[in-house]
């Protein structure tokens, strides 16, 4: 992930599941219970620095001097859906603002709450009182801290703080799958998708959340959700660069973030994405255009990852956000063998037959290179 580190730095990184800090009832954030989470969270990561077991003295040391802990969030995109705001809207967008402005102000309180307790980090620690003082107003005065409220500030300069940095946002890709919401603070790719496994095979996954409003609306028609169920290759790459973005302002460290684009992006659009992120403050970022690799972790179904030259920095119309076929089904009623291998059929378009074209085991019908042995 793009996270920079000093030499022999250690990651310690921990998320929020945002998706429990939603009241579906009032379809708003419990942000009481959002800041006592936060809490908890900063003082168990600091926790682990003392519990871990560093098999590097210059580790131990570095880790031990700055205190550096990254607190991060998964579910962000079920925390919009459940308020139903919509990812990457400006309704969405302030509403991402005073989450992540909640999550960095409370961070910083309780890390200033155990400096009164345990002590700053010893390197903003001097020999002379005049010299600590010296190194907590050079804090205070980075890029990040000025952006703080002036009571955090303030509180530094008083007390000190116990971690040098504490916010990242790591993408949770195995954590946020296992415990069943979107993944770091992306979108859903989709609500239905496929996942590459290490042996080849597509598994299909679908989203919990989709089951949940279901289950709570049963008049609902599946083929067509409320627009806030929105999508990663929904969205326009602008919308994915802003909200990344909108959330920089608010993480001291680092942001893990797919631009996601659609097939046929052009480099020149490419270019001005990354301006985009630059100008809109981010660290880093990723641009993805669909379909520019060989083989790709997550991949749609053909024909709903089409790209019109018309409209391309536009999200597709609301009724195309979703992939809902109960494909499982379909499996298990027919001996179909579906997968990467040579004679079974596509997992994209399910039309094709895989077959070995120029050393790739590549769909005869859409030509998705499934598998390549090169």
């Amino acid at each position: 992930m793009e996270q920079p580190l000093a030499p022999f730095s250690v990651c310690n990184l921990a998320a929020v599941n945002l998706a429990e800090m939603a009241d579906k009832e009032t379809k708003t954030v419990n942000f009481e219970k959002l800041r006592e989470t936060v809490r908890t969270g900063v003082r168990m990561q600091d926790n682990v620095i003392d519990a871990t077991p560093y098999f590097l003295e210059e580790n131990k040391k570095q880790a031990l001097g700055e205190r550096r802990v990254g607190l991060g969030v998964m579910g962000l995109a079920d925390l919009l859906i459940y308020c139903e705001k919509e990812y990457g809207s400006p309704e969405g967008n302030e509403l991402v603002d005073k989450v992540f402005e909640t999550i960095a102000t409370t961070a910083y309180k309780a890390s200033v709450e155990l400096a009164k307790e345990k002590g700053s980090f010893p390197f903003l620690e001097g020999e002379t009182a005049e010299e600590t003082n010296r190194l907590r107003q050079a804090f205070s005065e980075t890029g990040f801290m000025q952006k703080m409220p002036e009571d955090v500030r303030e509180a530094i300069l008083e007390s000190g703080i116990r971690n040098s940095h504490l916010l990242t946002v790591a993408p949770t890709g195995s954590t946020g799958t296992m415990v069943g919401v979107s993944t770091g603070l992306e979108p859903y790719f989709s609500f239905t998708y496929y996942r590459s496994g290490r042996l080849g095979k597509f598994i299909e996954v679908k989203a919990d959340i989709v089951k949940d409003y279901l289950e709570r609306h049963p008049d609902a028609n599946p083929d067509q959700l409320p627009e806030w169920f929105v999508t990663a290759m929904s969205l326009a790459p602008e919308a994915h660069a802003d909200v990344q973005c909108v959330i920089q302002r608010w993480i001291d460290s680092s942001i893990s973030k797919t631009v996601n684009a659609p097939r046929g992006y052009t480099v020149e659009q490419v270019e001005q994405v990354y301006e985009r992120l630059y100008k809109g403050g981010a660290k880093g970022g990723t641009v993805y255009v669909d379909g520019s690799r060989d083989s790709q972790v997550l991949t749609l179904k053909a024909e709903e990852n089409d790209f019109d030259e018309q409209e391309e920095t536009k999200p597709k119309e609301h009724e195309h956000h979703i992939v809902l076929v109960d494909t499982i089904q379909e499996i298990r009623s027919t001996n179909v063998t579906i997968g990467s291998e040579v004679g079974n059929t596509c997992p994209v378009c399910r039309k094709g037959t895989v077959e070995e074209m120029g050393g790739c085991n590549t769909c005869t019908n859409c030509g998705a290179q499934l598998k390549c042995g090169l």
